[in-house]
């Protein structure tokens, strides 16, 4: 999975990975307002953080949560999803707006291929000082600086908008 090689999305140990998550970002919503136990849910939750000044706010959807490995002062808005069914690298200073959706997973195009359950997925790789806005749309194998719904790498200092996004402006 994480090799970007195909595997059984349905497999009980993936499955219960995937509970175990949501579990993790539920309790988020439960320890909001008590500091030390919201740094270590969100520590429990992803598989790095770069410091203890993360803001993630419920409700949120992780496939597995420890795929996910976030940069220093990240903020994340309401109803947000990152499928990290691959490895998902944000970088420092980056704010998502809210419902922003990360998808790492593929589907097959074939679907007697699709019908078996095999699935596939890819990096996402999110740079420093980046603003998603609200939702937007992060596909598989992506690297970006910001975006609406990006489908293909976007170089660093520029504005893209649209569905798909172009890029409208350099910074």
């Amino acid at each position: 999975m994480l090799a970007g090689e195909p595997y059984f999305g349905g497999d009980p140990y993936l499955t219960e990975l995937r509970k175990q998550s949501q579990e993790r970002a539920a309790k988020l919503a439960i320890v909001r307002h008590e500091p030390a136990k919201y740094s270590a849910a969100i520590h429990e939750l992803l598989g790095s953080v770069g410091d203890d000044k993360a803001i993630m706010e419920s409700p949120m959807f992780f496939d597995y949560g420890c795929n996910t490995h976030v940069g220093k002062r990240f903020q994340m808005n309401i109803s947000c999803t990152i499928l990290d069914c691959a490895r998902v690298d944000i970088g420092d200073d980056v704010l998502f707006g809210p419902c922003v959706k990360i998808f790492t997973a593929e589907h097959p195009v074939d679907p007697a291929v699709r019908l078996t359950g095999v699935e596939s997925a890819r990096p996402i790789k999110i740079g420093n000082n980046v603003w998603i806005g609200g939702s937007a749309i992060i596909l598989p194998g992506v690297t970006i600086g910001a975006g609406s719904v990006v489908t293909k790498d976007v170089p660093d200092n520029v504005v893209v908008a649209g569905n798909p996004a172009q890029i409208i402006k350099l910074v």
